[in-house]
């Protein structure tokens, strides 16, 4: 996420209106970004002013009290023998059930929240949201000066980086010989969890490599896809699933991916 759009978050943020990838992406932003960071507890400082100065207006609770009476004059009356009935219909009647709203309101974020932090809770997210994913999170990294947590020019710096940073050791390899060198690397998130982003340039252009465990023993053969003026391709090799995105040429990319598929071996990892 650039600073930028950091910055332009940060109230949303401060208000915990942001979704859960959002939040993530702020959360780790901000903690890279002394700029951004300093921002937070600029708005945070102010926040923590107006509480406490005479613009802070807290409501009576009489206030309360008419709203509460508001609410239960304005139902509807009922007749003896049925007002103690509990009718389905009851909970959509605007004002009278409020309550209810909010509890409903209450279960379905819970909800969310539980389907977007447990991925198994709910199976494996389709080839194109993910592929949406991958492409949103190549873009954001050219924007600003995001595209790399740690600059390189060889794998002996790039994978002892990564080490206590994920939890799992991804395979890395510089393909500085074959025209491709490795320049870095950065933490990136896919599907609700923290991916490993190892960077690679080809002349003027960027290539994104992204790698996270896959099924144990997996492989399967590339699959390109062009999308604005990018180029995507994906595979599994040795546990792993890797997603190659750049704006080279088709050709330039497949070349890429075959070398490096090459140099990926059990004993890479």
């Amino acid at each position: 996420m650039s600073c930028k759009l950091t910055q332009r978050f940060v109230p949303g943020y401060l208000d915990g209106e942001l979704d859960l990838s959002l939040t993530i992406e702020m959360e780790t932003h901000l903690r890279v970004c002394a700029e951004c960071a300093q921002e937070l507890e600029r708005q945070q400082a102010l926040r923590a002013a107006l509480q406490r100065s005479s613009l802070a207006y807290a409501a009576p609770s009489a206030l309360r009290e008419r709203i509460q009476s508001s609410l239960r004059s304005s139902a509807p009356a009922e007749t003896p023998e049925r007002a103690g009935a509990w009718r389905p219909s009851q909970l959509w009647r605007p004002l009278h059930h409020l309550r209810w709203a909010g509890a409903f309101a209450v279960l379905a974020l819970c909800a969310v929240t539980a389907w977007q932090l447990l991925p198994g809770l709910r199976g494996p997210a389709s080839s194109q949201q993910l592929a949406t994913e991958v492409f949103a999170s190549h873009v954001r990294s050219l924007e600003g000066n995001h595209l790399m947590d740690v600059v390189s020019t060889d794998q002996h710096t790039v994978k002892p980086w990564f080490d206590g940073k994920l939890d799992f050791s991804p395979p890395v390899e510089d393909l500085a010989s074959d025209g491709f060198p490795l320049v870095g690397g950065r933490l990136d998130y896919l599907e609700g969890r923290e991916v490993a982003a190892l960077i690679y340039q080809r002349r003027k252009h960027f290539i994104n490599v992204f790698v996270w465990p896959g099924a144990a023993g997996s492989s399967s053969t590339q699959t390109l896809e062009p999308r604005q003026g990018y180029n995507m391709m994906r595979w599994t090799r040795e546990g792993f699933e890797f997603w190659a995105v750049s704006d080279v040429n088709a050709q330039d990319l497949a070349d890429f991916v075959r070398l490096l598929e090459a140099r990926i071996t059990p004993e890479s990892k």
